[in-house]
This record gives structure tokens, sequence and C-alpha cells, in this order.
């Protein structure tokens, strides 16, 4: 797949098999139960799979990662294909999506994920996540508040944004809660077949 090295990423046969699996299993759910906005295999593979791949890179280290607000499993189910070493909880709120999430698992055979029907704040869990990831979920500050409960010391808050807003740096300044924010870091991201601006935010705590 030249999208993968364009991204510098090396996967197997095995391994793109199945994320060619979840693409076209994502599009073919898509046209009854609408998904995603996106609509196509070729937009897809941009906008979906290489999307949620290019932060790979920056999740080497990742063992036990939590994706908030998974929605059709992006960027989660293709990160646990392309990580089998690390492990995945899938959290969104909404049962259709939760369902698709479940049935895409069973059919790409992905053993290192799971799919859990929970809005965030409410969720707990007895696990201590290393990496918390979303993508397009929700403002920087709400995002960081909204996991607060599910943080230890030592977790890595890590987001998908079309650009940082400095607005929403200034707005972390109000948020209250025991583990603050110390760096920030943005990272531009350039996904083939996207011309919109693509940034990757880490938030490490203090």
């Amino acid at each position: 797949m030249e999208g993968l090295s364009a991204l510098k990423i090396s996967l197997d046969d095995n391994q793109i098999e199945r994320l060619l699996d979840y693409l076209m299993l994502l599009e073919k759910w898509n046209k009854s139960y609408n998904l995603t906005a996106i609509h196509g295999l070729e937009k897809m593979l941009s906008y979906h799979l290489l999307d949620s791949l290019a932060i790979y890179p920056s999740l080497t280290q990742c063992k036990n990662a939590l994706d908030v607000g998974s929605g059709a499993g992006l960027p989660g189910v293709p990160l646990a294909i392309a990580m089998p070493d690390s492990n995945w909880t899938l959290l969104d709120s909404n049962g259709k999506k939760t369902r698709f999430i479940q049935q895409a698992l069973a059919v790409c055979k992905v053993s290192n994920a799971k799919v859990v029907q929970s809005r965030v704040q409410d969720y707990t869990d007895s696990s201590s996540f290393d990496v918390i990831v979303s993508r397009a979920y929700a403002s920087l500050g709400a995002f960081i508040d909204s996991v607060a409960h599910l943080r230890q010391s030592d977790t890595l808050l890590v987001t998908m944004k079309t650009g940082l807003d400095p607005k929403e740096l200034k707005a972390l300044d109000t948020i209250k809660h025991e583990i603050q924010p110390s760096f920030i870091n943005e990272i531009e991201l350039c996904v083939p077949g996207i011309t919109e601006k693509r940034s990757l935010v880490i938030v490490k705590p203090s």
C-alpha cells in the first residue's frame, strides 16, 4: 500500500489484508447505517484508514490504550491491527456504532481490542491506560477534562485535530483537576490524499 510507505509504516501482508477488510466493512455498513460522513472506498482510505495510522509512529511504546469517542472504530481499530502487542479499549456511547465495531473486531480477527458502550464521563476501568487517544472528539480542554478520572500520573493524552486553536490553549487555564498538563506538543501530520490541515496534539502530564 503506497499510503503506508508515505507514512513510513511497515506492516505485513496479513495486517494490510485485515485493514482493507475493515475498510470494506465500514463502506458496506455506512450505506445502511450512516456511520460516517465520508463515502466511497478511495476517500475512506485516506480520511479514515491512513488518517488513523498517521499517528502510529508516535505510539510505538503504547501498551494499553483507550480510544475515546471511537465512533466507527477510528483510530482504534486500524491502530490495534497495526500494533498487535498493544491492547485497545474502544469507547463510544452510540449503540449503532459500537455494534459495528464489535462486528469489525470479529470479521478482521482483532483479538487485542474490546468495545465498550458508554459515555466517557460514566466510564471507569481498573486498567491503567498509558495512552488515551481521541480523533475530532472535542476541544482540547474538554477532552482533558472528560478523561481526568481515567488518567494516571504518566498517562499520555493524544488527540487528532485540524490544527490547535490558540483559544483552546488559553482555555486550559480554567481546567481544574489533579493532573494538570505540563507539556503540550503539536505535530503536523502529512496524510496521503488529504489536503486539509492535520495535526497531532500530545499532552504529557506534570
